[in-house]
């Protein structure tokens, strides 16, 4: 089987496309021909050897795929032949097979295009997980999402306004605002590029206080980092919560003096690990995110499809934050 894989330690533009053996499912795992793999910010991160796990090289990256199920093995009965499902691996995505756990995997909705389903568990996960366990988001808050025009970005939007909050959408550019509006967004904020001095910090501050209003944002999710994440904090209502989602701006540095007196919450978000730990709940979350794509209320916005041999040059998108919504690697 073809797969785009990682052999030394780089940027995307180390990837070399391979022919690898073709895996086999062992217990409690199926074998998925992939028709579709999600690129996230992970894979940028593997690449480099700077995300939580290593894997052994070479590995090809990818860890949200969309296909059908070639085979099934020992001791999985929810499954067949055939199936259409949206899986979960990790990594090894970019590839035209690949193994996932039968736990690991939820059938495909009716009707729904592999590109999109490649495109949604990740991201609406991930920010479903943020707002409704960690957030305990509620009707009529005011949510300032940072890197709103982005795959989690877009996902917290979208989510935001079908959980009946306000939704302000902070971006970087007009473009994006305009993609943000037109998933929801009650307002928008466009932010210049950082790293941000004092004076400049204290600015852009002073751009979210004005758009979130007098009593601040509820819940801030801010999946940028860097300098960008004292700026909103100080735009945080009183017991507000603070998401730490992600930091394509670099990890910040934020005193701590600021928690204290808004009376707030900084709050990570692991959603990785919250699928391991608490199985049950995730299951719920995800029948709840068919429910809400089912209805309408939610759609993946896949702004770019790239064949494998690419895949490469859609890493680096992400990576250069040039992305809006999702990107997504086609095979087959």
């Amino acid at each position: 089987m073809k797969a785009i894989v990682s052999e030394v330690v780089g940027g995307p533009d180390t990837l070399v496309l391979r022919e690898l053996p073709a895996p086999t499912p062992g217990n409690g795992e199926v074998l998925i021909r992939v028709h579709a793999c999600g690129v996230n910010y992970p894979d940028t991160l593997m690449l480099e050897d700077k995300y939580q796990f290593r894997p052994t090289r070479p590995f090809a990256p990818g860890g949200e795929v969309a296909g059908e199920i070639l085979a099934v093995g020992d001791g999985v009965s929810e499954f067949a032949v055939g199936a259409r499902v949206i899986a979960l691996v990790g990594y090894g995505g970019m590839a035209e097979q690949v193994v996932a756990k039968a736990t690991k995997c939820l059938p495909m909705p009716e009707g729904m295009p592999f590109q999109e389903a490649a495109a949604f568990i990740f991201t609406y996960g991930t920010s479903y997980h943020a707002l409704k366990q960690r957030a305990a988001l509620q009707p009529g808050d005011t949510l300032l999402v940072l890197g709103a025009a982005g795959g989690v970005g877009l996902a917290a939007v979208e989510l935001g306004v079908a959980m009946g909050a306000r939704v302000i959408a902070a971006v970087s550019s007009a473009e994006k605002a305009a993609l943000a509006k037109a998933h929801g967004a009650a307002a928008t904020v466009i932010y210049p590029r950082g790293p941000f001095d004092k004076d400049g910090t204290r600015a852009l501050a002073d751009l979210f206080k004005e758009a979130c209003g007098k009593e601040g944002a509820n819940v801030i999710y801010d999946a940028v980092g860097g300098d960008y994440a004292e700026a909103a904090l100080r735009a945080i209502a009183w017991e507000g919560r603070f998401l730490v989602v992600g930091f394509p701006a670099g990890i910040p540095r934020i005193a701590l003096n600021l928690a204290l007196l808004k009376g707030c919450q900084i709050v990570g978000v692991f959603w990785g690990a919250y699928t391991e730990r608490a199985v049950i709940q995730n299951a719920q979350n995800n029948r709840e995110l068919i429910d809400l794509y089912s209805r309408g209320k939610i759609k993946p916005h896949v702004s770019m499809c790239v064949p494998l041999a690419e895949a490469g040059r859609a890493i680096q998108e992400l990576a250069d934050r040039r992305a809006l919504g999702k990107i997504v690697v086609t095979l087959n």
